[in-house]
């Protein structure tokens, strides 16, 4: 008897766990996109150099680093916060590009409602089903790696005078199906109780929601374009 209730009570604080690492990921998560947002806002009006915006995103790929070794520090949260200030700040001059283009607002808020409903409706549909979606981890990293290739190639295409637009379009879409992906196993391993640190839960979904609105914003404005 006493060790089904110490079962019982094991049960209840691992569930209490999850529930708690749920609430602080989304909450810290709509945090940093409100921050994000504001950051882009602030690079619209200055619309930095690309090469700049450039500069801010690598600084922020890098620093997804130091906040994995630093995730259980007190140091983490605000470097959160700057690594998603980066990405807002290089998000600034991609955004007035497109504002720019024939109906461009339309495009950006089409990409944006879409990037917001592909998040809430797969992060719902994992909430609510409790399925375990951790099987998929060996895809998407087979994915990813054939995503990082198929990105070398076409920055190198254009050096050989090559220029195929459809080649942008199809990896645009992959990197969508991909950034999908991603979302549903992320959510899937904080339901389940496989992630523990709402730290880097938070920066897993960021980067994906973050690439899936790039790649969005690129097909809608594709087939946007006149």
């Amino acid at each position: 008897m006493r060790n089904i209730d110490t079962m019982t009570v094991r049960s209840e604080q691992s569930v209490l766990a999850t529930n708690k690492v749920i609430r602080n990921t989304y909450l810290l998560l709509a945090m940093t996109l409100v921050f994000s947002a504001m950051t882009a806002g602030i690079s619209m009006v200055i619309n930095p150099p690309m090469i700049l915006a450039l500069g801010a995103m690598i600084v922020g790929m890098i620093l997804t680093f130091v906040i994995a070794k630093k995730q259980n520090s007190a140091a983490a949260l605000p470097l959160v916060f700057v690594f998603t200030g980066l990405f807002g700040f290089a998000l600034g001059p991609i955004l007035n590009a497109y504002l720019a283009m024939n109906n461009g607002g339309q495009i950006v808020m089409t990409a944006m409602g879409m990037t917001a409903a592909t998040f809430l409706g797969l992060s719902a549909y994992v909430l609510t089903s409790k399925k375990d979606f951790s099987f998929m981890g060996g895809f998407l990293a087979a994915g990813l790696m054939v995503v990082l290739v198929s990105m070398v190639v076409l920055i190198a295409l254009p050096f050989f005078g090559i220029h195929i637009p459809a080649l942008n379009l199809a990896f645009s879409a992959a990197v969508v199906l991909l950034m999908s992906g991603f979302i549903v196993y992320d959510t899937s391993n904080i339901v389940n109780g496989t992630y523990t640190n709402y730290i880097m839960a938070t920066v897993s979904l960021y980067t994906s929601i973050f690439n899936l609105f790039i790649h969005l914003l690129q097909l809608v404005g594709f087939l946007s374009d006149d």
